[in-house]
């Protein structure tokens, strides 16, 4: 008799889900993306330099970074000197009124940037920023 009562137990327990398990699994994955995404949206990590600024509007713009090592990244996405080209060129046709941010790394020589500013006065491109840190 007394095992036929255990059969009964351990039935009723496979039978039940525990979901105290998959919530906590839910609840960090959720915790997990929410502090993710903020690092996600600026995607390559630049040491800007320091400057008196003003409020960029908020208008949509392409971004044109260059990390410390000198890599390029246009709009986050890898690019060398020659696409970066090609595309600025080819955006600038299709829209007159483009606007470009310069990100670059306060350790890269003033060459580098100068490189990617002969590129936009080179398209035409009047609507350009070059992105700092508020003092």
């Amino acid at each position: 008799m007394a095992l036929r009562r255990n059969r009964k137990r351990s039935a009723r327990q496979i039978n039940e889900i525990n979901m105290t398990p998959l919530i906590d699994l839910t609840f960090l994955l959720l915790i997990t993306f929410i502090i993710t995404m903020p690092a996600m949206e600026q995607g390559i990590s630049v040491k800007l330099p320091q400057g008196r600024t003003d409020v960029l509007p908020k208008k949509e713009s392409n971004v044109v970074t260059i990390d410390a090592t000198g890599n390029i990244y246009f709009n986050n996405k890898p690019v060398n000197i020659e696409d970066l080209d090609r595309t600025l060129g080819g955006m600038a046709v299709d829209n007159p009124d483009l606007a470009v941010l310069v990100r670059g790394d306060e350790r890269l020589e003033y060459g580098q940037i100068i490189s990617i500013m002969k590129i936009l006065y080179k398209h035409k491109i009047t609507r350009m920023a070059l992105v700092t840190l508020a003092d």
